[in-house]
């Protein structure tokens, strides 16, 4: 029997339900062969709940009977699809072992394969052809949610609030599906806050599964509710610990989780790094079309998890501890992980304007990322984009696609030095790019939210226009605080490592190894750095990816030691 695809309500206008094929193929009986030795069989019942949002569960082979896939909403429920006989259940969550988005239903009674994370990542680490179906339809199946507009997690906010803002990023940028309401543009919102006992000064609020109500919550306060991570093992030592989840540190973990090292990454943040906050990026090799840097990431962090890789989202770091091996990163929480060496990769951001009150409106018309979801806020005004390097110029193509006018302001005197020649003709060719070199923001205006903007070229007076929104991409600070001293840095906080480090860093940390340090070893034997946090690195994305990927054979000769 065929598997039923039902694609029904707002999914079904998702632009990846015609792919249902994909999304929901089904398994020949030798394939099926294949996958029960690493399954269980259990006996379903009609109308039995295998699983709701929130459960953590294993990937179901439909032996016999049905089962039926559906997303809950606040006012009811949206069937998915009906798995039969030959289907299987999951998603991306499935193969990371963390909660589920949906509930899962017993339609008809009969028997299902369960196969836990740990058995269906050893399937797709060896059966190829197997590993290529499940892949593929587990990325399908979590974009067709994110795209369909329905869940049972709803974030009730403002286009006039930061803290909106960065729930938006992070949802989104974690691949997690979630419903936004705008209480200035959608009258439910107000009836939900009633609903939910919750006040407009409380906004944002995170409505999780129509119970749970999180006012203004943190990222890490999000990700514990919706049980975006597994707990951390305090006593478990591993062979590396990845800190960063951008190019850089996604390609470390690919690399060495494929290699059979045991791996945790840690992302403060969310993932992706600097890449994740571009709309496009068209010179990476392999995709001729581009890709935009949230679909780069979110495909090597399912990569990473295929290989075993363990992931943690919005987990704060708090410091690193080098003084005895094994190294040992502490957390915000009180708890700890240690591994035999650690990889440093955790980038560089965006510098600020150096304006007394520019940090007000972080998030509140100045923006350090253009995609889709801040070029919302934009609408079809006008835009300014601060800097001169590919990120700008990507950022100032992909907002004039919406916007009026997008006004391109750098401080050196052309984009030649700093920008790729292809971005440059695509600027002097788009006719709403106005270029002004030798520009620097001089004041801005506004009482909660940005609303005007001051800027002086070189020989010319001061500007003043009545512009919102700014999307500065321009140098970069190094994320190195949490080094807590232990790592040499550069005098611009950068990490030092191999040919960088001079006599007195290795003297500094007590270098006791008969040898020099490896190309990207840091003053600390077994702690490397790469990507843009590393000294000497270039700002691409490709090098990011290469310095990672590399890195690892040097941690391979290290943990032989």
């Amino acid at each position: 029997m065929n598997t039923e695809v039902n694609l029904e309500g707002s999914i079904a206008q998702s632009p990846y339900a015609g792919r249902g094929a994909q999304m929901f193929p089904h398994l020949t009986a030798l394939q099926i062969a294949r996958l029960e030795p690493h399954g269980r069989k259990i006996t379903t019942h009609k109308g039995q709940i295998l699983a709701e949002p929130g459960d953590r569960l294993p990937m179901y082979v439909i032996l016999s009977g049905s089962l039926e896939i559906i997303q809950p909403t606040l006012s009811g429920e949206t069937l998915i699809v009906v798995h039969t006989q030959g289907s299987f259940s999951g998603d991306v969550g499935t193969l990371r072992g963390i909660s589920s988005v949906v509930r899962m239903r017993v339609r008809e009674a009969g028997e299902v394969l369960a196969i836990d994370d740990a058995h269906l990542r050893a399937i797709v680490q060896t059966d190829s052809e197997l590993s290529e179906l499940f892949m593929r339809a587990f990325i399908l199946r979590r974009v067709a949610l994110m795209t369909s507009g329905s869940s049972d997690v709803i974030l009730l906010g403002s286009a006039r609030s930061g803290g909106t803002l960065r729930l938006q990023q992070f949802f989104t940028r974690n691949s997690y599906p979630y419903v936004n309401l705008d209480i200035d543009a959608d009258a439910s919102v107000r009836e939900l806050l009633e609903r939910f006992h919750v006040k407009v000064e409380d906004l944002p609020v995170v409505v999780c599964r129509g119970s749970i109500v999180l006012k203004n919550p943190s990222n890490e306060e999000v990700a514990a509710n919706l049980g975006m991570n597994q707990q951390i093992d305090d006593d478990r030592i591993r062979d590396v610990i990845v800190v960063g989840a951008g190019p850089a540190g996604l390609a470390a973990a690919v690399y060495a989780a494929s290699e059979g090292l045991d791996v945790l990454v840690l992302e403060t943040g969310t993932p992706g790094g600097q890449a994740g906050s571009s709309s496009k990026i068209e010179n990476y090799l392999g995709f001729p079309t581009g890709i935009s840097g949230l679909a780069l990431a979110a495909r090597a962090l399912i990569q990473a998890q295929k290989f075993g890789a363990e992931i943690r989202t919005a987990y704060s770091v708090l410091s690193l501890s080098c003084d005895q091996q094994p190294y040992s990163i502490e957390f915000a929480n009180g708890h700890a992980a240690r591994a035999r060496a650690i990889v440093i990769a955790t980038g560089a951001e965006y510098r600020q304007l150096s304006l007394e009150n520019a940090p007000r409106f972080l998030d509140m018309g100045i923006y350090y990322a253009a995609t889709s979801t801040e070029a919302r806020r934009c609408g079809s005004g006008e835009a300014i984009v601060v800097g001169g390097g590919n990120s700008a110029g990507q950022a100032a193509v992909y907002l004039s696609g919406s916007c009026k006018m997008v006004h391109l302001l750098v401080r050196a005197a052309g984009l030649a030095a700093t920008m790729s020649q292809y971005l440059i003709r695509r600027i002097d060719e788009v006719p709403n790019i106005s270029l002004h070199v030798q520009t620097e923001i001089t004041a801005l205006e506004g009482h909660d939210q940005l609303t005007r903007v001051t800027w002086k070229t070189a020989g010319k007076d001061s500007e003043t226009h009545d512009i919102g929104h700014v999307f500065l991409m321009m140098g970069a600070l190094p994320c190195t605080g949490w080094l807590n001293s232990c790592i040499a840095l550069n005098e611009k906080g950068f990490v030092r490592t191999g040919s960088d480090l001079r006599g007195e860093d290795l003297t500094a940390s007590n270098w006791m190894s008969g040898r020099k340090p490896e190309f990207f070893e840091t003053s600390i034997p077994g702690i490397f750095a790469v990507g843009d946090v590393r000294c000497g690195s270039v700002k691409r994305v490709a090098a990011a990816v290469g310095e990672g990927s590399a890195c690892i054979q040097q941690v391979h000769r290290i943990l032989s030691e």
